[in-house]
């Protein structure tokens, strides 16, 4: 595709301002309109194809190029429109081609963002059913947490999914891949767990804890827990460690009363309804919270990217989402907040000794660094080797039968670099992304969150 000296210049002009992401125009007609949908797929693919600069990220880009290579013209036009959907089913919105690679994001006057435009293409797909009952069990994270967490249920399930004759069945009635590491359920999760710790968590007096207005950017002495369903179905022991440490550093900690999925796997699967339904129980809550006076941090980074990118961007008018956002945390972009305030409890009582830290892609499209690098690079005798790659898990798509194998390839450098460094530990933010670093190893250590290994280095 040529390109003009002016549109050289132009790109360069561009290239020096901020990256701006447009509201998505979701409940629009037009959004949902094929004929239109496809006409922007075919500019935009053509963009990406002269370009390039993206095939080093996810499957979706190499699956375009080799759909444009092989083509009788070698250029889109040659690509039969059918297989389109083929680079859609690749690109689980990771958002790092928008923020780090793009050149042509807005305000560029090419006004690119290939992973909204994804997700167009997902939610015309899902208006249309054409959705599998495997998504869309997959992605009802609250059903699936509720029901395999029944005492008598729970053992049976965690068996099942460690069983190579079960997951045989899975893979044969779900299309569930038999390799896949699939999370274990508990009974006893991270809201009960806090009940019993201290059954005043989810009822704290906002201004028993001392809680102050302060300005935009530094933390209100506060917070209110987003436990997210991962965190209190799946590994509830991450909450319990977050916990730990924040009141350790003097921070009082209550959960949310109640809470819904924050919606990120229902984005995934184009079902913006369902997005905007969990909005409407989440955010009552979390705006109600906030202004007693609490910060929010949530254990997940892709729910923390939920409520601080996505849900805006969904419902730019929405006062209450943008409060919400505002006062989102990751959680240790919190406790480096506090430690620029001065209020972060650096006594530490043993060292960590060498951590493989890989950074998610949810995380780092919040744009906020690698404030869990910074934290645990506090505690002495301790290194880190920060890996800024994806795993290749991204949700629900390490676990299906027809992504598995290319999930695994895409995490391929972030396991060999795991491997080579021979760390005492191996962490990421995202306990998905650890589990499957721990698929790649093939051994006997398991991953460790990285809030999990702040409490080991306090001792407490």
């Amino acid at each position: 595709m040529a390109v003009t000296i002016k549109e050289q210049q132009e790109q360069r002009e561009g290239g020096l301002e901020a990256p701006t992401r447009h509201a998505l125009e979701w409940r629009e007609p037009w959004f949902y309109d094929e004929e239109m949908l496809t006409e922007e797929i075919e500019r935009v693919f053509d963009i990406c194809h002269g370009c390039r600069r993206c095939v080093s990220l996810c499957n979706a880009f190499p699956t375009l190029f080799d759909l444009v290579d092989n083509s009788p013209t070698m250029e889109l036009d040659g690509v039969d429109k059918a297989d389109y959907r083929k680079v859609v089913d690749h690109c689980y919105l990771c958002d790092l081609c928008f923020m780090t690679k793009c050149p042509y994001v807005p305000p560029h006057h090419w006004n690119i963002d290939f992973p909204h435009l994804m997700l167009r293409a997902k939610a015309v797909r899902f208006k249309h059913g054409e959705v599998k009952a495997r998504d869309r069990l997959l992605t009802s994270t609250d059903m699936v947490g509720r029901l395999a967490g029944i005492p008598v249920v729970v053992q049976a399930v965690n068996a099942a999914n460690k069983s190579g004759a079960m997951r045989k069945v899975l893979e044969k009635t779900l299309g569930v891949h038999p390799d896949a590491l699939l999370p274990e359920y508990h009974s006893d999760t991270l809201r009960k767990r806090a009940a019993r710790r201290r059954p005043d968590l989810s009822a704290c007096d906002a201004q028993a804890g001392g809680l102050v207005a302060v300005p935009a950017g530094r933390t209100r002495g506060g917070v209110a827990l987003f436990a997210t369903c991962y965190g209190n179905y799946n590994e509830p022991h991450i909450g319990e460690d977050l916990i730990a440490v924040y009141e350790h550093n003097g921070i009082p900690v209550r959960l949310a009363e109640k809470e819904r999925c924050c919606g990120m796997p229902k984005l995934e699967v184009g079902d913006l309804e369902a997005v905007a339904r969990a909005k409407e129980a989440n955010i009552p809550v979390l705006a109600r919270l906030v202004d007693e006076g609490w910060d929010i941090v949530a254990p997940v980074p892709s729910c923390v990217l939920m409520f601080r990118k996505e849900l805006p961007l969904m419902f730019p008018d929405d006062p209450e989402v943008a409060k919400v956002a505002r006062a989102m945390f990751d959680p240790f972009e919190y406790l480096w907040l506090r430690h620029k305030e001065g209020r972060l409890n650096t006594e530490f009582e043993r060292p960590l000794g060498a951590i493989s830290y890989h950074a998610p892609c949810h995380l780092r499209a919040q744009n906020i660094g690698l404030k869990t690098r910074d934290i645990l690079n506090l505690v002495p005798d301790t290194r880190i080797d920060a890996i800024e790659r994806c795993s290749g898990h991204d949700g629900t798509y390490a676990v299906k039968r027809e992504f598995h194998e290319i999930s695994m390839k895409i995490g391929r450098p972030v396991v060999n670099r795991v491997r080579q460094s021979d760390p005492d530990h191996y962490s990421s933010d995202c306990p998905m992304a650890g589990h499957q670093i721990e698929n790649g190893l093939r051994s006997d250590k398991k991953p460790t969150h990285p809030m999990s290994l702040l409490r080991l280095a306090y001792g407490i």
